[in-house]
């Protein structure tokens, strides 16, 4: 019996699937099976009762599943006793997100993480939408930062920052004295959109009454490069407020609302549930809702509260 048959063992229990399991745990279905009647005759037990193509916990099972989550707890709790023998974390953290989040939510929190953590390593994951959630979920990466909402219930959602989608157009646009824009009135304009994503998707829905009479010109994956081609006269695009700030304040392009109603965004801090988290990993997900309470300007007394409540009790 080892830790690996013990967590197969216990994916199978939470997924109620043997496939699912192989799924999670990157093996093959009969690699699975092979695990599970390794353990059953070492046991003299059956664990498993099956009832066509469902499964249940045999009496035997149920106590089993009891005692290897206390076995796999135990092993958690040396590791991260072990861990704590030096003074400051060490090891390496991997966080996903788009280039633009790192780029314009993020850097204080990167900033102030390693302030407190000079040690710990941090990889960046270059990437987009459902990929961020596939490398968290896969633990390829330690968290996540996209777009919410975020469905996968393996994952813990915090959300982190809101801002406003924007219409951008270069400063002499006709339309760059709006305060706010209609889907009609970007009929006949070159519009420069992202390539996919949620936004994507709710600028599409947001279209949707002029669809016939709109002109898509390019679809693109990078809000620089959707910034370039405005200020080029190239068309217009639609980029997060944060994400355009400077050119904006610069007077080299012109942000307009979205109408009738403002198109706001959620960005969310994202981490699987039964990850069990090291100090360093604490300490960004603390670090990144202090960032997250400071810029809604919640009171300092608030912000503890917000912090102290969302952190999961260290394992």
């Amino acid at each position: 019996m080892d830790l690996d048959q013990l967590h197969t063992f216990l994916e199978i229990v939470r997924l109620k699937s043997f496939s699912k399991a192989a799924q999670s745990c990157f093996r093959t279905q009969p690699a699975v099976s092979a695990q599970v009647r390794q353990l059953e005759q070492e046991l003299n037990a059956s664990l498993f009762e099956r009832m066509g193509t469902k499964i249940a916990l045999t009496p035997a099972g149920r106590i089993f599943a009891e005692h290897a989550e206390q076995i796999l707890d135990l092993r958690r709790r040396a590791q991260n006793a072990i861990n704590e023998l030096e003074r400051v974390p060490r090891g390496e953290l991997v966080i996903a997100a788009s280039e633009a989040t790192c780029i314009y939510v993020l850097p204080r929190v990167f900033s102030e993480y390693k302030k407190r953590f000079p040690n710990v390593q941090m990889l960046v994951d270059r990437s987009f939408g459902s990929r961020v959630v596939d490398a968290v979920v896969e633990n390829q990466a330690d968290f996540g930062i996209t777009q919410l909402p975020v469905k996968e219930k393996r994952l813990q959602v915090a959300k982190i920052h809101s801002d406003e989608i924007k219409v951008l157009v270069p400063v002499h646009h006709p339309l760059a004295d709006k305060a706010q824009v209609l889907p009609r009135d970007l009929a006949g304009y070159p519009l420069l959109l992202p390539k996919t994503g949620v936004t994507r998707s709710r600028l599409m829905a947001w279209l949707d009454p002029v669809e016939d009479e709109i002109r898509i010109s390019m679809e693109l994956d990078s809000t620089e490069m959707i910034k370039r081609f405005v200020m080029a006269g190239l068309g217009v695009g639609f980029v997060a407020g944060a994400h355009c700030r400077e050119e904006v304040a610069a007077g080299l392009v012109a942000a307009l609302s979205l109408g009738p109603d403002p198109m706001m965004r959620q960005i969310g801090l994202i981490y699987r549930k039964d990850k069990a988290l090291s100090k360093a990993a604490l300490g960004f997900i603390e670090v990144t809702l202090q960032y997250s309470a400071a810029v809604t300007s919640r009171p300092a007394g608030v912000a503890g509260r917000l912090v102290a409540k969302s952190l999961p009790a260290e394992r």
